[in-house]
């Protein structure tokens, strides 16, 4: 081997006679894996590859005194490079044949670190290593289940083939079968290129369609430490004992992982503040009365960028006080870390967390039922751009191609998702996990009298899936949102059934396309922006950006305020509520409705002009006299003489009140009610409270009758006469 080494450092190309002889127990593997790679001797090119894979192999050899089955893995990275241009930069141009001194390492010594080797053409190696006549075929039958799904042969068709390869090499098997989803993740965070990221995610939805994988990658798949805290540095100045507290209660809570990741990220920001100035407080245990009201008086005092490194809209409001629903989610984070640890039993913990980290009375105040709605002019518009949305309205990237192919999504799904968003009042979870088949008719038939059928009535209703506030539940919308959702059925291409996040049950989403649901940002970011665009509106009005949730509040407020309204019940059921306190939160009754309703219910008429007051004008020139009234109050049948009419204890009973005086009009009424009281109390038997409640009418009426004889008439002189 020296004397060959030394050969080719002096420039020499042949072999000397006694070299192959006494190098066959370590080029015999070398030649049976070349064969087996395709690097035969037939061609000029594969003799070439041949011969510069053995010598690399030779000169490796002899420079680490061992054979290549013995060498470690650094002498490997040593020897096959980071990526190409080192290898190309320690070996020379001419040695060309990195794949196959990689695939040589795969097979004969175990060697599969990949990732450290920077991009590599993995479809080709898989190739080499496994036989493209294995490879191929089943990389070709999942290219198809993407094409069937809406995919192109573009792109994420590409990503397919090296994800896939890459994964077979991983499982060190070409059997689809073999596959795990641990593995996929795992090569999610160590690919380097994006191209194979995306790859390794649609291969997760194939396996998932052919039922070989339990849940496809995606956000969900990663973990909350890499994604959020690493990309936002949650962790700076937070103690790595508080941090690990945090990172054991998200691991064990049952919350949704989006409460989860929101409670924690607040916890961490609270760790800040303990840091900077409670360090002794370093868990659950260390808390007490003392520590929490001084964290609930920090809270109250709070400003953005005081306790984090504000990101995104929070960016130009560094320096304000935290808004009042912050600070109440805040202490409620706290609340519930510590009720959590100590009913775990992590820690004891000297505190009532409900008692002493309650939200303040003046934070409370604050926070009330003040639904965004967006003004009825903005959302007609919205309404009508929704119902007429065309493939010229989308951004020129979410366009279909010339040939009808599709970037992103449908012009079917676009409308559907469209009208299902206007017309429905759903969450935007609840929207994108509708499943297929949601929608469906109701029909009502009339019937003449003589038996014929009239005209059908159709009701169209929607399916709602559980929800964050309860289970699922049927309610009714307008009939333009079955037409378009069935038009997108009609022509949704078949996809992957996928498993509900909230029930654990497979369905199938109706908004699903290539395998995938729609983007969880795509209303927000693209969709509402096109309709606002459509509807020549701005994106921002005084409440605020026009987003997905504030048509739930629009919706509901609208119902609640039409001419036939619904009730607060039945909005309650429509919008799918625990509680008709939730439902207030979204139904805010319109200031037009309410200034007809106080029109209509004529408060000023009412309290000011219900009681005509009379003045006797010619008592008051005269001057008052001290037994003749001066200030009446028409009642109808008669007139008070009170001065404090609205303070009166006799509550209308004018008949024995002593300020009562009778209209000369009522005269001969009161001479009639006392006729009728005297022959009820001759002809009818009566008992004695009977008998006295008649006597008393009686005696009253002819009061009454004897002041009308000697009253005068309001506008009168006092020598006329009644």
């Amino acid at each position: 081997m020296g004397r060959l080494v030394a050969r080719f450092a002096a420039g020499g190309r042949g072999w000397h006679k006694t070299a192959r002889p006494a190098l066959a127990r370590l080029l015999l593997p070398l030649n049976d894996t070349l064969d087996h790679l395709g690097a035969t001797t037939t061609e000029k090119r594969n003799n070439t590859v041949r011969t510069t894979v053995i010598c690399l192999l030779i000169r490796a050899m002899h420079r680490h005194n061992c054979s290549f089955w013995a060498f470690t893995h650094d002498q490997w990275m040593e020897m096959l490079g980071s990526d190409y241009y080192t290898y190309v930069d320690q070996h020379g141009v001419t040695a060309n044949a990195r794949q196959q001194l990689i695939a040589v390492a795969y097979l004969l010594c175990g060697f599969d670190r990949l990732d450290l080797l920077g991009r590599l053409a993995f479809h080709a190696l898989a190739e080499k290593v496994f036989g493209a006549d294995i490879v191929n075929p089943v990389i070709s039958s999942m290219e198809a289940d993407l094409q069937r799904w809406g995919y192109t042969k573009k792109g994420n068709v590409t990503g397919l083939r090296a994800a896939l390869a890459r994964a077979m090499l991983a499982h060190r098997s070409p059997r689809i079968d073999d596959l795990r989803r641990e593995t996929l993740m795992r090569l999610f965070h160590e690919a380097e290129a994006k191209i194979t990221r995306r790859g390794l995610v649609i291969l997760s939805y194939a396996l998932v369609r052919r039922g070989l994988i339990g849940e496809a990658l995606g956000r969900e798949g990663q973990t909350w430490g890499v994604k959020r805290l690493d990309h936002r540095h949650a962790t700076q100045g937070v103690s790595t004992e508080w941090f690990r507290w945090c990172d054991r209660w998200f691991a064990t809570s049952t919350l949704q992982p989006s409460s989860r990741a929101g409670t924690v990220n607040r916890l961490l920001q609270a760790g800040r503040w303990l840091a900077r100035e409670r360090p002794d407080v370093r868990g659950p245990a260390d808390w007490d009365r003392e520590v929490a009201a001084a964290f609930v008086a920090a809270v109250d005092r709070a400003t953005i960028g005081g306790w984090s490194t504000p990101v995104g809209p929070n960016k130009d409001r560094v320096g304000q006080p935290f808004a009042p629903a912050s600070k109440v989610a805040m202490l409620r984070a706290m609340r519930t870390f510590l009720s959590d640890c100590h009913e775990w039993g992590w820690a004891k913990v000297r505190l009532q967390p409900a008692r002493a980290l309650a939200t303040p009375r003046s934070i409370r105040a604050l926070i009330g039922p003040d639904p965004r709605v967006i003004a009825d002019d903005v959302w007609a518009k919205l309404i009508w751009a929704g119902i007429n949305l065309e493939d010229d309205d989308l951004p020129q990237a979410f366009r279909p191609h010339a040939d009808g192919s599709c970037t992103f999504y449908p012009i079917a799904l676009v409308r559907a998702l469209a009208v299902v968003w206007l017309f429905t009042g759903l969450r935007r979870n609840e929207i994108l996990r509708l499943p297929v088949g949601c929608i469906r008719w109701q029909t009502e038939a009339n019937e003449h009298d003589d038996g014929a059928e009239a005209d059908k009535a159709r009701t169209c209703l929607l399916d709602v899936p559980v929800n964050k506030t309860g289970s699922a539940f049927t309610k009714p919308v307008d009939e333009i949102v079955g037409r378009l959702v069935k038009a997108w059925e009609a022509v949704r291409p078949p996809q992957p059934t996928r498993i509900d996040p909230k029930t654990g049950m497979r369905f199938a989403p109706l908004f699903f396309y290539r395998g995938r649901p729609v983007g969880s940002g795509y209303l927000n970011s693209r969709l509402i922006p096109a309709l606002c665009r459509k509807a020549g509106v701005p994106l921002e009005d005084a409440r605020g950006a026009i987003t997905s949730h504030r048509a739930r509040s629009t919706i509901a407020t609208q119902l609640y305020n039409a001419k036939e309204p619904l009730s607060l019940t039945e909005l309650q059921a429509w919008l799918g509520h625990r509680s008709p306190e939730a439902t207030r939160h979204y139904a805010k009754i319109s200031p037009t409705k309410l200034a007809k309703s106080y029109e209509e219910a004529g408060y000023f008429a009412r309290n000011i002009r219900a009681v005509e007051v009379l003045i006797n004008q010619d008592t008051v020139r005269n001057g008052i006299s001290s037994d003749e009234p001066w200030k009446l109050y028409d009642l109808g049948h008669g007139y008070c003489s009170y001065d404090f009419f609205d303070q009166c204890p006799h509550r209308m009973a004018c008949a024995k009140c002593s300020f009562y005086l009778p209209k000369a009009s009522s005269r001969a009424q009161r001479l009639e009610g006392k006729t009728n009281l005297l022959r009820l109390r001759q002809e009818i038997p009566l008992s004695d409270d009977e008998l006295r409640a008649v006597n008393e009418g009686i005696e009253a009426h002819e009061a009454l009758v004897s002041k009308l004889a000697r009253i005068a008439a309001p506008g009168k002189s006092a020598g006329e006469t009644s």
